[in-house]
């Protein structure tokens, strides 16, 4: 059945960030002007993260010295770039254009890892609590609203992963569940953790937090080290909110109404009853379930988990008609070369209708760059409609399975004629969107493993758009929960936080 869950997110607004990712104002590297520019290329709102603290440091651990050097060496910094760091992200904030926080990290082996996020600048200090307590005690005190975020909670407990029973949803509404760490919803599925920290727990998931009766939602974020918020492909975070405002996106946290997400833009609207994800509802017996997806590219299928068991999946087959919009990714990187290369790109739609533009660019991986180096060199800049032009820096791939691509995606209107006119460092590369539809097309800066570019497939409208909705009648007597997972057939994917239901009496 077609559905619209439209009363439920009547007055929201849908905003992407990333507010967990570092620069070298602790340990890491690129600047913070370098991060907020790369912040503001896609994303809407982002905070930067600095490494500050870590009470129970296994300073006594033989072997471990280089480990306990390098990190008090980021905290000294962390303390000594603290004001200044305040002034810049206060005076980069811009409400309805791009919303920024402050926030610092709290390591901890035996409580886990949190992100401490305040909701301005003022009265907001770097606390070096002796624990998760004493740490939520202290900014109870503050004058300045905080949250307490867990972040890479699949480690085992004892070994920085989430510690459950000290966690509460009273600071903490919500936990970040995917990061370049990779994705604890389960302990089984895709991205497993591959970290020298260790592999995923089950006991310290997502699936086993709300098994326990614990409420919080769910987010995505890079934990990018290298001054590159947002990423593409290392997480990020989407938001209901009722406008891009420090308050209203700070508001909408707290209220869970928040996603987690790999790369792709893609919005996902699930309700129950008309409460949108997030929320606690009245106990019912029957919950009517809604679900809408735009997907950033073609939907493979979307699952709907009652009490982490799936009661629902919908798949998304491929269309075999012409449409009339369709998503086309350009990519670009590949080659042999050891440099860098530089991009210019600088394209024009002809005989259609460029409706939307999605940057997607990643930057260095998230921990591994070297020093020295520029770490924002990426831009891009629409002229008119049809016109946009973008620039950026590749290097071979870093693995054969990670990639060190660059592109945007683009949303078409148009049909077989459609034409892309596409100068590529000068050199002109005509295609049309019928070209396109059967499979992707790409071509080389030079030679044989030289650089290369790759117009993927058009993908129609039909395929990265789903609505449906159905009934689910269960009666229990206990507080359950559903959540929604997306998958793209390119292997982005959401996950949304749960909405639950109060049990019935008797």
């Amino acid at each position: 059945m077609v559905s619209r869950p439209q009363h439920a997110y009547n007055n929201l607004q849908l905003y992407f960030g990333d507010i967990h990712n570092h620069c070298g104002l602790s340990y890491g590297r690129g600047t913070l002007a370098e991060a907020i520019q790369n912040a503001r290329l896609q994303l809407d709102f982002a905070s930067i993260t600095i490494h500050a603290a870590w009470p129970d440091l296994p300073v006594n651990e033989p072997g471990l010295e280089y480990l306990v050097d390098y990190h008090k060496e980021g905290f000294s910094r962390a303390l000594a770039n603290w004001d200044s760091y305040l002034e810049e992200i206060e005076r980069q904030n811009e409400d309805g254009c791009f919303v920024t926080f402050p926030s610092y990290e709290w390591h901890s082996i035996i409580y886990g890892d949190y992100c401490v996020y305040y909701k301005d600048t003022l009265d907001s200090p770097i606390i070096d609590a002796p624990d998760l307590p004493a740490l939520k005690q202290a900014v109870r005190q503050l004058k300045t609203p905080a949250l307490l975020i867990p972040h890479h909670i699949g480690y085992r407990q004892g070994s920085r992963g989430i510690n459950w029973s000290a966690f509460s949803d009273e600071l903490s509404p919500v936990a970040e569940i995917f990061s370049f760490h990779g994705l604890a919803e389960s302990s089984e599925g895709p991205y497993p953790y591959l970290h020298s920290m260790g592999p995923r727990h089950e006991h310290n998931t997502a699936q086993y937090g709300w098994s326990q009766g614990h409420i919080f939602g769910i987010i995505g974020s890079s934990d990018h080290h290298n001054a590159f918020p947002g990423s593409y492909g290392y997480g990020r975070l989407g938001v209901w909110a009722e406008s891009l405002s420090r308050h209203d996106i700070w508001e909408a946290i707290r209220a869970r109404r928040t996603y987690a997400l790999t790369g792709d833009r893609i919005d996902l609207r699930f309700a129950l009853n008309e409460h949108p994800l997030g929320s606690i509802s009245a106990p019912a017996p029957e919950r009517w379930i809604e679900v809408a997806v735009e997907g950033g590219d073609a939907v493979d299928y979307i699952d709907v988990l009652h009490n982490n068991r799936l009661i629902y999946r919908e798949n998304v087959l491929p269309a075999g008609d012409e449409a009339t919009i369709y998503k086309v990714y350009l990519e670009l990187g590949w080659g042999e070369k050891v440099d860098q290369v530089a991009w210019d790109v600088d394209i024009q739609i002809e005989a259609g209708r460029l409706n939307a533009t999605e940057p997607r660019f990643r930057g260095y991986g998230p921990t591994d760059a070297p020093n020295n180096q520029e770490f924002a060199y990426s831009g891009w800049q629409q002229f008119e409609q049809n016109h946009i032009r973008f620039y950026t820096r590749t290097r071979p791939n870093a693995s054969l399975h990670t990639a060190t691509t660059e592109g945007l995606s683009l949303e078409i209107e148009g049909g077989p004629q459609t034409r892309l006119r596409t100068v590529v460092n000068g050199r002109l590369h005509e295609l049309f969107l019928g070209d396109l539809l059967t499979g992707s097309r790409t071509f080389y800066l030079g030679g044989f493993v030289s650089p290369a570019l790759c117009f993927h497939r058009a993908v129609p409208k039909r395929e990265y758009t789903r609505r449906f909705a159905f009934l689910h009648p269960c009666a229990s007597s206990g507080r359950d929960w559903y959540y929604v997972r997306v998958r793209q057939r390119n292997n982005q994917w959401a996950w949304s936080s749960p909405i639950w239901v109060e049990g019935q009496a008797g």
